[in-house]
């Protein structure tokens, strides 16, 4: 009898899983896209370096990717077109001049669609200042081919927009024209965090809570509930990338770049898939509500302290260190 409740349960786990992939390996009704090999960092030469890299997913999907050379946060952000409005998924962090970039993005889509005009929804991963230096610019942009939509990032505000009611246990969305997106409050490495699933691609977008890198937790229980929601949420779906706001790893396996880094050379791909995410729940549940480091090949689970400010004193001198030495060579970094 055993056995037999085993393979029944083996067999609908096998039953899950399928629902979230298609018959053939021709990735069904998704949108396809390009990821490029590697993405501009912070050098070696910041005289040659851009202040924003643009990349074209697809002709309704684009990347953005501030330079360490303007900050060592070096975040991505996330641009994506309905038939009716755009949306931005977070607005850069200190140095970014990111207006002039996004206007020349949206104005070539604009071009492209043969388009006088499209409103862009601006909206928020989480809170935290390297995601939301960018507002003030963008709120005080006057371009009538490209209005903007401004969500601040708070509880209520999106929590109103999305219609995510109660906060968090509910689920939002906002449809573009054609092309709906799922929101899933994820808080716990911020107060206030959601993720984002497109259906029309299969990416999922989730902030500062997954990346290739250093997950900083301060709210360790409340991040794991948000990490199963999200989880729940994607099952029978299918997912091509998990896509975060940074890249803090090498591609050597179990090596990051040291905080405060500018450059990455050889640095870790963007994307993640669902088995990463899965590994991460694993990951979680192993400590058993006693929150610990742990480093895996892709990540590191990093709870905080909440006895310390911030990081903490180490990773502090850490980064003063690593800017004082990268910054030094900002002209000409230093071949590995």
């Amino acid at each position: 009898m055993k056995r037999f409740l085993l393979l029944l349960l083996l067999l609908s786990l096998s039953i899950s899983a399928a629902h979230a992939q298609f018959p053939d390996p021709d990735g069904g009704d998704l949108e396809r896209g390009v990821l490029p090999l590697k993405w501009t960092t912070g050098g070696p030469k910041c005289m040659e370096i851009p202040e924003w890299q643009v990349h074209e997913y697809n002709p309704n999907f684009y990347i953005l990717r501030q330079s360490g050379c303007t900050d060592a946060e070096m975040p991505f952000l996330y641009l994506i077109f309905g038939k009716d409005r755009g949306i931005l998924w977070d607005t850069g962090s200190r140095n970014g001049n990111l207006a002039p970039a996004l206007q020349r993005v949206v104005h070539n889509w604009l071009e492209r669609n043969h388009r006088d005009s499209v409103s862009i929804i601006v909206t928020h991963s989480h809170s935290h200042d390297d995601h939301t230096w960018g507002d003030s610019a963008l709120q005080a942009l006057h371009d009538s081919a490209m209005p903007i939509e401004f969500v601040a990032p708070t509880v209520d505000a999106a929590s109103k927009f999305f219609g995510i009611a109660p906060w968090p246990t509910a689920l939002g969305q906002v449809d573009l024209g054609g092309r709906v997106l799922n929101i899933v409050p994820i808080p716990g490495h911020d107060t206030y965090a959601i993720a984002l699933y497109d259906r029309k691609t299969g990416i999922v977008l989730t902030g500062d809570n997954l990346y290739p890198g250093r997950l900083y937790i301060p709210d360790f229980p409340t991040y794991q509930t948000s990490t199963e929601r999200l989880i729940a949420f994607l099952e029978g779906k299918p997912v091509s990338h998990v896509l975060g706001n940074h890249i803090e790893q090498t591609r050597t396996p179990f090596l990051d770049f040291p905080i405060g880094s500018i450059y990455h050379p050889d640095e870790h791909p963007l994307e993640l898939t669902f088995g990463t995410l899965l590994e991460l729940e694993n990951g979680l549940k192993s400590m058993n509500g006693i929150p610990r480091r742990l480093a895996t090949r892709d990540f590191t689970i990093w709870p905080l302290d909440p006895k310390e400010h911030g990081l903490g004193p180490k990773m502090e001198q850490i980064y003063k260190q690593t800017q004082a030495e990268q910054l030094k060579n900002k002209w000409n970094q230093p071949s590995k």
